[in-house]
């Protein structure tokens, strides 16, 4: 079972539960199910994230997708990935509640159908109208802080900013942006989505101090997907660890490891 804690033991606290790990996994683009449980199963993930409209509901039982998926291992987390409008959304994620999955939904309005941005005013009309009926959003945006700011003041349960392009596998492209982000909003996790495209890109955003890191892409198109949702577990928790710890400052110039002093006897 996952474990509920209080949010001073440290976790992911996201609709009033909060998860030891901070690595969220998605199910899609594996060669076959046992492949994608092997993943999920290395990645130490506890919230599993799944495409609503991907996945036949009324073969639960049958062979699904969600048949491969330990509801009592894992959180699912529902997402609209696909819809371009908020309405389309909206009924998306509330075809995920009727049907059983979660309230917990992680919210995509598409803009774009080629480079997948998200489509931020019909974002923020999409996450105001799934806040009044009772959800826990999570919206997938752009790095932006003016939507951010107004995402969190609808009621989203955390800001997803996209680290590159969904799928690109290039890693943070906008470290600026995002230290903007995570200075401003501090209410709410800040939790990085898409283009992590191997371990370091995850280290890199846990060690900025972002909550968590979502991805699928990463794990799931690499030669070996269990090896890597491995090493993305170990690097969110070394990054974490490092952005807990501290690092020093940085400079243009040396400074000794060791006392350049003689130690008096």
């Amino acid at each position: 079972m996952i474990s509920a804690k209080t949010a001073s033991s440290g976790g992911l606290c996201l609709g009033g539960v909060t998860y030891e790990s901070r690595l969220i996994l998605g199910t899609g683009k594996y060669a076959s199910p046992t492949l994608m449980q092997q993943a999920l199963e290395g990645s130490g993930t506890q919230i599993v994230t799944v495409a609503v409209r991907r996945v036949d509901l009324s073969a639960r039982g049958r062979g699904s997708l969600l048949d491969f998926i330990d509801p009592k291992r894992y959180t699912l987390l529902p997402n609209t990935a696909g819809c371009h409008s908020a309405e389309e959304a909206v009924r998306t994620a509330r075809l995920a509640r009727e049907a059983g999955l979660s309230s917990l939904i992680k919210l995509e309005v598409i803009g774009d159908a080629k480079m997948l941005f998200p489509d931020v005013e019909g974002l923020l009309q999409a996450t105001r109208m799934l806040v009044a009926e009772g959800f826990t959003v999570l919206p997938y945006t752009s790095d932006d802080l003016v939507i951010a700011k107004k995402l969190r003041d609808a009621g989203a349960a955390a800001i997803m900013p996209l680290g590159a392009p969904i799928g690109s596998g290039l890693g943070i492209q906008n470290r600026c942006q995002l230290e903007i982000l995570l200075q401003e909003i501090r209410e709410i996790p800040v939790i990085v989505d898409a283009g992590v495209g191997t371990a370091s890109d995850a280290a890199i955003a846990m060690e900025m101090g972002c909550a968590a890191v979502l991805l699928n892409t990463g794990v799931a198109g690499a030669k070996n997907p269990v090896q890597m949702a491995r090493a993305m577990r170990l690097a969110v928790e070394a990054g974490r660890l490092a952005f807990e710890a501290g690092r020093i400052p940085k400079k243009l110039y040396a400074s000794a490891s060791s006392p350049t002093e003689r130690m008096i006897e």
